[in-house]
C-alpha cells in the first residue's frame, strides 16, 4: 500500500466510525454557506415583491367616504391616546417607500419647504387630512427619510406631531 493509501485509507475511517476529510469538510461548508445565500436571496426578492405590492397599493387615493374619515378617526385617536399615555410628542402615521415622493425624497431629506408637493397617492392624502383637519386643531406634521439602505434614502415617515406650551 502506497503513503497516499495509507493517507486516504486514514481519513475514510478513525476508529470504528467514519470520518470526513478536510476537503469533504469544506466543501460541505460550502454547501451550507450557498445554501444560506440562496435563502438570504430569496427573502430579499421576497421583501422587495412586497415592497412594490405595497408602493403600488398606497399610489392608489382610497375614497375618503364619511365612514372612511369616522374609520381613520376613531383608529387615529387611539394611536394618539396611547402615545400620550407613554408621554411621547410624536407619533408616525404612515410609512411608505420613497417612490411615492415625485423626487424619491429628496425634499423631505432637504427639509425644502415645498415637500408636501412631492407626494402621491395615500401620502398626499395624509397629508391634504392633517392641512385641512389636524393643523387647525394645533398638530404639526413631520417628514422624514426613515431608513438608509446602502447609505441611500429608504422609506418615509410621516409624523404627526404636538407639543406643550
Amino acid at each position: 500500500m502506497t503513503e497516499i493509501d495509507k493517507t486516504s485509507a486514514a481519513s475514510a475511517k478513525l476508529g470504528d466510525e467514519s470520518f470526513m476529510s478536510a476537503t469533504d469538510l469544506r466543501g460541505y461548508m460550502d454547501k451550507l454557506a450557498m445554501a444560506q445565500a440562496n435563502e438570504a436571496v430569496e427573502a430579499m426578492e421576497s421583501a422587495n415583491r412586497a415592497k412594490e405590492a405595497l408602493a403600488k397599493q398606497l399610489a392608489e387615493p382610497i375614497d375618503l367616504t364619511p365612514e372612511k374619515l369616522h374609520e381613520i378617526a376613531q383608529s387615529l385617536l387611539v394611536k394618539l391616546r396611547l402615545a400620550a399615555e407613554r408621554g411621547e410628542t410624536e407619533l408616525m402615521v404612515m410609512r411608505f417607500p420613497n417612490n411615492l415622493c415625485t423626487d424619491r425624497g429628496r425634499a423631505i431629506n432637504n427639509t425644502e419647504e415645498r415637500w408636501p408637493e412631492t407626494l402621491i397617492g395615500r401620502p398626499r392624502q395624509a397629508y391634504e387630512l392633517w392641512r385641512d383637519r389636524l393643523k387647525p386643531a394645533g398638530y404639526g406634521l413631520a417628514a422624514m427619510i426613515v431608513d438608509w439602505p446602502n447609505g441611500m434614502p429608504g422609506d418615509v415617515g410621516l409624523f404627526l406631531t404636538w407639543r406643550g406650551k
